[in-house]
């Protein structure tokens, strides 16, 4: 199995490319739609990087996972899926950030909050292959209802369940997430063999480390995460989550990011001028 990640500096997110070397057939993971919140405008040049990389390998790309519904970054899963195919995943709780957020934003009757934007909804335990590479699928909320965490061979994807050791663990106070359901999803990660590599959605630099890092393993983090190595209860973390969350601003991108990311990476459709356009609900979250 090969893995190539790319950082985006511009929302500290980490994509990944997941491949097999024998059939060249890749996974690419939570891809970044480049957009400059000022302007409105999206573009390309992140989204394009991976696929310029899977051209020069020679890959064939059949799967664009994600592991939830962001709310720091805009997915290019539909723009990947228009120029190079392939099938965009999700868990099946998507469908109830789907309900939460079309609340919200109180999206038109075009908008059905039933997942059909995406070609493959995911249960807990299911099983997929990836080329000769076999991924199972775990249900790992908190910090979403809809958020996976994908364990392809002896690496597991975790979203935003945890970040690096030094740096802790992801917020449980978006609606619908959970600070309990966090630390049980977080023990379950940390349940898989202690060698078992884990990349993490993003990396914002803990105080004192001068380069970004997003691969740690389960022996690590069970030895070192600030927030949860082993001996942090869940009365404990919980507590911990919640005081912390109260001191923590929306992300910058929220309300755009899940406008787009709950269509699987596609824009609003356009209005009768030919512009797609994106709410900004006041006082609503």
């Amino acid at each position: 199995m090969d893995v190539k990640a790319f950082f985006d500096s511009a929302t500290f997110t980490v994509t990944y490319l997941v491949a097999d070397a024998a059939t060249k057939i890749c996974a690419i993971i939570d891809p970044v739609l480049d957009f400059d919140a000022t302007s409105g405008r999206a573009s390309h040049t992140a989204a394009d990087a991976v696929i310029g990389y899977i051209r020069a390998a020679g890959l064939r790309l059949e799967w664009i996972l994600e592991t939830h519904a962001h709310a720091d970054h805009l997915s290019a899963g539909s723009y990947i899926k228009s120029v190079l195919g392939g099938k965009i995943a999700i868990g099946e709780h998507i469908v109830d950030v789907q309900k939460i957020f079309a609340g919200i934003f109180n999206l038109a009757d075009d908008f059905v909050a039933d997942g059909r934007q995406f070609d493959v909804l995911f249960k807990h335990g299911e099983t997929f292959p990836i080329g000769n590479l076999k991924a199972t699928v775990l249900h790992t909320p908190g910090h979403t209802p809809a958020c996976l965490t994908y364990v392809i061979e002896d690496a597991a994807f975790i979203g935003d369940t945890m970040f690096m050791p030094d740096y802790g663990t992801s917020r449980a106070d978006f609606p619908g997430g959970d600070a309990r359901s966090l630390y049980r999803s977080i023990r379950q990660i940390l349940s898989l063999p202690a060698d078992t590599r884990l990349f993490t959605c993003h990396d914002y630099k803990a105080p004192g480390r001068d380069t970004f890092a997003w691969e740690s393993t389960v022996r690590e983090q069970r030895q070192r995460n600030v927030h949860v190595h082993d001996g942090i209860g869940e009365d404990e973390f919980t507590a911990m989550r919640t005081a912390r969350d109260k001191t923590l601003g929306m992300p910058h991108l929220i309300l755009p990011s899940i406008q787009v990311n709950i269509r699987a990476g596609a824009l609003p459709p356009p209005e009768d001028n030919g512009v797609s356009y994106l709410k900004l609900p006041i006082n609503a979250l």
